[in-house]
């Protein structure tokens, strides 16, 4: 399998924007420019499998892939929040 320069570069730019974009929305989640590109591929496997199991097609694009991948990266966080213990993200989701 060849990969273009090109190819590469939009899916790290896709996997940097997801993975910051989904540390925004999740609190208290910053891990790093290397940190958030990791979680963003991630998140783009997670959501290009778990979306199209909903029956949620976001169509093609640049910004299509970077809602996908930012959604698959949101889940990919809570989960490990999850699995973690949460710290204070724990504490909100248990007091009012």
């Amino acid at each position: 399998m060849h990969m273009s320069g090109e190819s590469l570069l939009v899916i790290l730019f896709v996997g940097l924007v997801a993975g910051w974009l989904a540390g925004q929305i999740v609190q208290g989640t910053g891990f790093g420019i290397v940190g958030d590109l990791l979680i963003g591929i991630v998140g783009a496997f997670i959501g290009s499998w778990l979306l199209p199991q909903l029956g949620i097609h976001l169509g093609t694009g640049i910004i299509s892939a970077i809602i996908n991948a930012t959604i698959g990266a949101i889940l990919l966080l809570v989960v490990v929040r999850l699995v973690r213990g949460g710290g204070q993200w724990r504490r909100s989701w248990w007091r009012p």
